[in-house]
């Protein structure tokens, strides 16, 4: 067990700003990611077999805030039309701008995106992790980019290299 612990405090803090990224909620990143482990532990003598036991882990985050972020939206479209009232945004305004960028990608260029500028992976290890060729997730971070830049616009990029 003391194998499991070791790899949930080596893992939990890049893991939830992984899936922070996808998902744009920090609690919802949390609580995903922590029941992820729960499922990990349960299943700890086949998933610590893995070649990337944090690369299943992940998965299993991105599936639960997938299915958190359907159930989410059906909820609020539901209470906009009993209320009549919008959704409000965060406060931040490029912290919103971002996160609607990010949900505007397929899920498939959201993950590239996600795996390579914040997890750091290479081109490579994202093609083997998603069973698609290179050229394919060259493609999706291609396409992401430029629709982060043209939904962003030259100011919210300028100050993301700031």
């Amino acid at each position: 067990m003391r194998d499991f612990d070791d790899f949930y405090a080596a893992s939990y803090a890049d893991l939830t700003v992984q899936v922070y990224a996808y998902f744009g909620d920090l609690h919802e990143a949390q609580d995903v990611v922590q029941e992820a482990f729960c499922r990990a532990l349960a299943r700890w003598r086949q998933v610590s077999g893995y070649d990337d036991p944090a690369a299943w882990v992940r998965r299993v985050a991105w599936n639960l805030a997938t299915s958190r972020w359907r159930r989410l939206r059906v909820m609020r479209a539901f209470h906009r039309r009993q209320r009549g009232e919008p959704v409000v945004a965060g406060p931040e305004p490029d912290h919103v701008a971002l996160v609607e960028a990010l949900a505007s990608l397929p899920a498939a260029q959201r993950r590239a995106m996600v795996l390579r500028y914040l997890a750091d992976l290479p081109v490579a290890e994202i093609a083997d992790r998603e069973w698609v060729p290179e050229g394919t997730v060259r493609s999706w971070l291609h396409r992401g980019r430029a629709t982060l830049a043209a939904r962003l616009g030259p100011e919210h990029m300028e100050k993301s290299h700031a």
